[in-house]
């Protein structure tokens, strides 16, 4: 599959670009479309749960089911409500801190949910200066709508009518100002459970009785699932608890991996919680994706994003996707797009106790990808982007972890957030030699040998140069050598 991509650089200037690929055990694809939620939608990865596949969410504030300040009315269908958001740093910049490819989600999520062409009235109250902007509408990019509409809002009294209805959500920018915002007529609180304020029979009784409102969402601090209400309804019987701690363990393995320990402020997780949703509709062969603010999955995928055991055992697809909102741009050439991004994955196998795919053994070969690669050096013509397969191109990365350390990623991660190097997404060249030169730092080695000639990256004269001048000792041991 290949479509029109809008590709940001680190400096966040987009040009208009496609790409195709595959990753681990998918095909993947960019993709995007205009418009101006959060910003302009942009490279997306997308991920296919072919035949044979195993098959992507920060710390910040957001308004829970009921939250301190928050008021209901009686029996949660309609009437006041009163949601209090906390500003922070908006997706773009907290991107470009990061030094990642795509930006996350700015929503702070409300429980309410508007219907298509009704008034919706609230009342805002700035605290300190700040007026929320609101939105309605779910996130759908292959859809027939494709993603949530803004809303100015004002001091005082508003009233706002969305012609498409959904969930409402608030954004606040600034760094811990806050505003009150009461939602009067109009709002309807969705089935919504909160980690470690609702209660599974609670849950269970919303379900039963907000049956006119179609959505249902599940949060915690770091996660927003926004699901249609018969594809919550699937896996109804759940436990919820679980499933939403098993998600903050999955986010929390990817914050670790990226070395967000918050050690200096450019280290901070970003703020505010990841969004999972699902989706109307993807793509033949395409099981789901990720792009600017969310990560997409259809209904078919549900069975391993919203069950305790599926996403434990099978939830490889959404470890991978996650993993795109935690990409560096800075060493991520567009042939490893669906690479890289699973430094992530590996490290929430790990985390769960999971065997890595990188020794799942072909069935045709008996190789695993570590043993398959191995036999292929050394040979005529040997190219890391032509002559690997997928998880093959995956086991250099993994290598470099098990030659130097458990720390290896997280320590790049950090030194790539301090120096911020910038590339354009046509430097594909320098973003090769960037990753060499960093692993090479980090490790304390010259990695010309392993880059190079073992796995036959694209290391271009100036990136060989670049190499030869840091003046670090080959290693003693060759980390090709390895496997897990």
């Amino acid at each position: 599959m290949r479509t029109s991509a809008s590709s940001f650089s680190n400096s966040g200037s987009a040009s208009s670009a496609a790409r195709s690929g595959s990753s681990a055990g998918y095909s993947g694809s960019s993709a995007a479309r205009s418009g101006s939620a959060i910003s302009s939608l942009g490279r997306r990865s997308v991920l296919a749960a072919g035949a044979g596949a195993l098959a992507a969410l920060g710390t910040g504030a957001f308004a829970h089911a009921a939250p301190p300040g928050r008021r209901r009315p009686a029996g949660g269908r309609r009437g006041p409500t009163t949601v209090t958001v906390t500003a922070r740093p908006a997706a773009e910049p907290e991107r470009l801190r990061l030094g990642q490819a795509l930006r996350g989600s700015e929503f702070t999520p409300t429980g309410l949910y508007v219907a298509p062409g009704a008034p919706l009235s609230l009342t805002v109250e700035p605290h300190h200066g700040l007026v929320p902007t609101l939105w309605v509408g779910a996130w759908d990019y292959y859809g027939e709508i494709t993603q949530p509409r803004s809303h100015p809002l004002v001091a005082g009294a508003n009233t706002v009518t969305d012609p498409h209805g959904g969930p409402v959500y608030l954004t606040l920018v600034g760094r811990g100002e806050s505003a009150s915002v009461s939602f009067g007529p109009g709002a309807a609180a969705m089935p919504v459970f909160v980690l470690g304020r609702s209660t599974e029979a609670g849950f269970q009784q919303q379900l039963d009785t907000r049956t006119a409102v179609p959505y249902v969402e599940l949060h915690a601090p770091n996660t927003i699932m926004t699901l249609s209400r018969e594809g919550a309804l699937l896996y109804r019987n759940e436990d919820h608890a679980a499933l939403l701690r098993l998600v903050e363990t999955i986010v929390d393995s990817h914050a670790r991996i990226s070395g967000l320990d918050g050690s200096k402020p450019v280290h901070r997780r970003k703020a505010g919680p990841y969004h999972f949703t699902e989706v109307t509709k993807v793509p033949s062969g395409v099981g789901a994706y990720a792009t600017h603010g969310y990560n997409g999955f259809p209904r078919a995928y549900l069975d391993r994003a919203t069950t305790v055991e599926g996403l434990r055992t099978r939830g490889w697809g959404l470890y991978h996707e996650l993993g795109h909102l935690h990409q560096q741009f800075a060493y991520k050439p567009g042939g490893m797009t669906e690479v890289t991004v699973n430094i992530y994955s590996l490290a929430a196998q790990r985390t769960l106790g999971q065997p890595s795919n990188l020794l799942t053994v072909d069935a045709a070969t008996g190789l695993n990808p570590f043993r398959s690669a191995r036999g292929k050096f050394g040979t005529a013509g040997l190219s890391y982007e032509k002559s690997f397969g997928a998880y093959e191109k995956l086991v250099p990365l993994r290598q470099l972890e098990l030659a130097y350390g458990d720390d290896f990623w997280p320590r790049l991660h950090r030194l790539v957030r301090e120096e911020n190097p910038q590339s354009s997404y046509t430097e594909d060249a320098k973003r090769y030699r960037a990753l060499a030169t960093y692993a090479s730092r980090i490790a304390g080695h010259d990695l010309s040998d392993f880059f190079v000639h073992t796995w036959a990256f694209p290391i271009d004269a100036t990136g060989r140069a670049e190499l030869a001048a840091l003046n670090l000792p080959r290693p003693a041991v060759d980390p090709s050598t390895l496997e897990d």
